[in-house]
């Protein structure tokens, strides 16, 4: 693969992870769901721990929006992409806010997508969410 088309591959699917994460600040479940697969699987912090499918991610976002700020805290605070020519990934270093009994409280997670390019775009077809075990 050309330096070129990775560069091309990279900046495209980091265009789109930054869309999304501005799609969930939005509160768009459309603009949220537009890149990912039918069959995509998640696992998650919050039970259940792994949902598989798109209507099954679609139902994870309503406890998120119930558990955030409005509008919901959701920033990419490093983000590197990895691409070839079929399938690539991506991790990021995120921040969101949770609200639990009125209080907010800032959770900072890590977030490991996995793609696969569809024609000419690409689908997220598996994230990974999780926190540092407490020691």
């Amino acid at each position: 693969m050309s330096d070129d088309l990775a560069t091309n591959n990279e900046a495209q699917i980091r265009q789109q992870i930054e869309a999304w994460a501005a799609a969930v600040r939005r509160k768009d479940m459309a603009a949220i769901l537009r890149d990912h697969a039918d069959d995509f699987v998640m696992f998650d912090l919050p039970p259940p721990l792994s949902c598989r499918g798109i209507e099954a991610y679609r139902a994870t976002w309503p406890l998120f929006f119930e558990a955030s700020p409005t509008p919901p805290v959701f920033d990419i605070r490093e983000l590197h992409v990895t691409a070839g020519t079929e399938v690539a990934f991506a991790v990021a270093l995120m921040h969101c806010v949770v609200v639990e009994n009125g209080q907010a409280s800032d959770l900072d997670f890590r977030l490991t997508i996995g793609l696969r390019k569809a024609g000419d775009r690409w689908l997220f077809m598996h994230e990974h969410h999780s926190i540092p075990a407490a020691g």
